[in-house]
């Protein structure tokens, strides 16, 4: 039985553009084809997504800012990410994004809240 997964996206610098959500398998996890991809509104501060209908498991979860609406993760010409970004269990980022058991929440048939902080490694 499917059930909802809260994600509380903390750290928003601004209300331009929209979150975007992926809930990912581990499977697709490092190529980042995730299952699931949600949007909200950006709003300053924090933003809630709700994801109804996700099934039991444990899943990773990415999060950007998209703050022009372009539909990507905008980076610089070293690949240094220009939008906010996060994973879950505010896992950390060195180089590489953190493993699947890092960012990885567990859904079960009672749904989880769980919440991740953005990271802005560039000023607008």
């Amino acid at each position: 039985m499917a059930a909802a997964l809260t994600v509380t996206v903390q750290g928003v610098r601004n209300g331009d553009g929209q979150i975007v959500l992926a809930i990912c398998e581990e499977a697709a996890y490092p190529a980042g084809r995730c299952a699931f991809r949600v949007t909200a509104p950006a709003a300053e501060g924090s933003v809630r997504v709700a994801v109804p209908d996700v099934p039991p498991g444990t899943y990773a979860l990415r999060v950007y800012h998209d703050e022009n609406g372009n539909g990507q993760m905008d980076r610089n010409l070293l690949g240094v990410p220009r939008e906010g970004f996060g994973f879950g269990n505010d896992a950390p980022v060195l180089l590489v994004p953190p493993s699947f058991r890092d960012a990885a929440v567990t859904v079960g048939e009672d749904g989880v809240e769980t919440a991740l902080t953005l990271r802005y490694w560039i000023s607008p």
